[in-house]
């Protein structure tokens, strides 16, 4: 990166900004500690003259690139920012120019520490000094800007990139907030929008902001040449728990404390939120209505069969990890066989145990199991897995297949494919047995609602195993409840199941819920 000159403009911004007279008023009383601890660079703990920071570096044996790896220190420290303008004035005196990496540090440290007013005079000497400005800046100043007055040239900053590459989330997420906490929820939508066009999702802090910011702009509206209607706006709001609801998103219990403030904020809808809980038989503890069942409708059924086969069996991905010859063979499999009652993920399941000597064990005991049940038993292995090896004993694979139906793919094949057909094929009854959350394939499908069905449709079909497999013990699998874990309505009232916990594993679901009712 070329190196611009700056002893002409940093008088106003930089140079000067920080003189000797107060830098001196700052040090009274001060100590500086500025020495090399366990090969590091330590900063100094107050701000340094020129002539200080040369003897410092001097003292130091002059190391290569002194200025990246004091800043880097500085912003490890979280040292105050003078310290820091300090050494911009030192490296400035010493070689009258200031590298892009040290300004965009130096930019990094005064948007950590909110110092917008800073970003201001960076953005102007870099604006001036670099042709162009890459992605860490560019969201550094995005991000800086939008929480200030100055917010709409973060837009113009955004319009520059987007000619460039793609704005991240984040970079929409700030934009977003910022046109909501200055009242113009045109523009707040219209980002929103385009970030899902850009086929990018937004963070919680976004929809954090919109239910945030809509109890002030609801006081604002003045404010917009061109405002959207208020109805509009309640509309997408509600629109973005209809999204989680297809995408089997839980929001945290922060942003679900928003959504219920905004809900109770409501003029003459007289909503009433309550945080509860839902008994087994899927009742809400506060409202007691009955939550949706987790079964799928006969139609509903067929409906995400169809699209599954289409979408994820007969997709274009498909043939990757697999070969249409080993793909019809199985099906060719599943024809001959009865309709089965579980299908098993062999690998997936034998690596709950960590004990890789265990694997065909951690196996045998769970189809084990299920055969004790009286189960017709399907299990997808791979061929490896017939091999006798420290992890794969052959008696033990020998039992499996006396008790279960097996059928065992090319060793880079994928599973899932396999997997999801069986079950399918099977009927409605039909579950899996698998940890796997299978995201990649749930992407493939068209619309948020077959989305939807899938997340349904796999809530009430897959078996994990509970706890460790160990010889001495039954194997025992999660319980599946009775009713769907995911935001639902009845138009007076909504259901929204969110986390509050950091720890719930991937394929388990929330336990708490937030109830809002309206009262008549």
């Amino acid at each position: 990166m070329e190196l611009y000159t700056l002893l002409g403009i940093l008088p106003e911004k930089l140079y000067f900004s920080f003189t000797v007279r107060s830098i001196a008023k700052y040090n009274n009383n001060k100590h500086t500690s500025g020495v090399c601890s366990t090969g590091k660079v330590k900063p100094p703990d107050r701000p340094l003259s020129a002539a200080e920071w040369g003897k410092l570096k001097e003292s130091l044996g002059n190391p290569h690139r002194f200025d990246i790896k004091m800043i880097s220190a500085l912003f490890t420290s979280r040292a105050e920012l003078a310290i820091a303008k300090s050494l911009l004035t030192f490296v400035a005196t010493e070689t009258g120019t200031l590298s892009y990496e040290l300004l965009l540090l130096y930019l990094t440290l005064c948007v950590r520490g909110g110092h917008d007013e800073e970003v201001f005079d960076v953005y102007d000497i870099m604006r001036g000094s670099f042709s162009s400005l890459e992605t860490g800046a560019t969201s550094l100043f995005i991000k800086s800007f939008s929480r200030t007055a100055r917010w709409r040239e973060a837009v113009d900053i955004l319009q520059e990139v987007k000619k460039v590459f793609t704005p991240s989330s984040r970079n929409y997420g700030d934009l977003i907030a910022a046109a909501m906490l200055h009242g113009d929820r045109t523009t707040a939508w219209a980002f929103y929008d385009e970030l899902f066009e850009k086929g990018l999702s937004p963070h919680p802090e976004t929809w954090d902001a919109l239910f945030k910011g809509a109890r002030k702009t609801k006081e604002a509206e003045g404010e917009e040449a061109e405002a959207m209607p208020w109805s509009e706006h309640q509309e997408r709001l509600l629109g973005i728990l209809l999204h989680m609801r297809d995408n089997q998103i839980y929001p945290q219990s922060s942003l679900a404390g928003t959504i219920k403030t905004w809900f109770e904020s409501l003029r003459g809808q007289k909503w009433r939120g309550n945080w509860t809980s839902a008994t087994p038989k899927g009742l809400c503890r506060c409202c007691e209505s009955e939550l949706e069942s987790i079964q799928l409708t006969a139609e509903e059924y067929q409906q995400l069969k169809d699209r599954v086969m289409t979408d994820i069996i007969q997709g274009r991905d498909i043939f990757t990890k697999t070969t249409p010859e080993e793909l019809e063979r199985f099906k060719a499999f599943v024809q001959r066989k009865p309709a089965f009652d579980v299908v098993v993920d062999g690998l997936n399941v034998a690596n709950t145990n960590k004990d890789k000597s265990q694997l065909s064990a951690t196996l045998l005991a769970v189809v084990s199991e299920l055969d004790r049940q009286g189960l017709t038993v399907l299990v997808l292995g791979r061929k490896h897995m017939l091999y006798h090896t420290r992890s794969w004993d052959k008696h033990s694979m020998r039992l499996i297949q006396q008790k279960a139906h097996c059928f065992f793919t090319e060793n880079i094949s994928e599973d899932d494919p396999f997997l999801l057909y069986a079950t399918l094929h099977s009927g409605n009854h039909c579950r899996f047995v698998s940890r796997d959350l299978m995201r990649d394939h749930k992407a493939c499908l068209p619309d948020g609602h077959t989305r939807r069905l899938f997340f349904k449709w796999q809530r009430g079909h897959q078996l994990v195993v509970d706890g460790q497999v160990a010889a001495d013990r039954r194997v025992r699998f999660q319980s599946i409840p009775s009713y769907d874990t995911s935001v639902q309505t009845s138009g007076d009232s909504w259901h929204i199941p969110y986390d509050n916990t950091g720890d719930r594993t991937t394929y388990e679901v929330p336990q708490q819920w937030l109830c809002l009712t309206q009262k008549h």
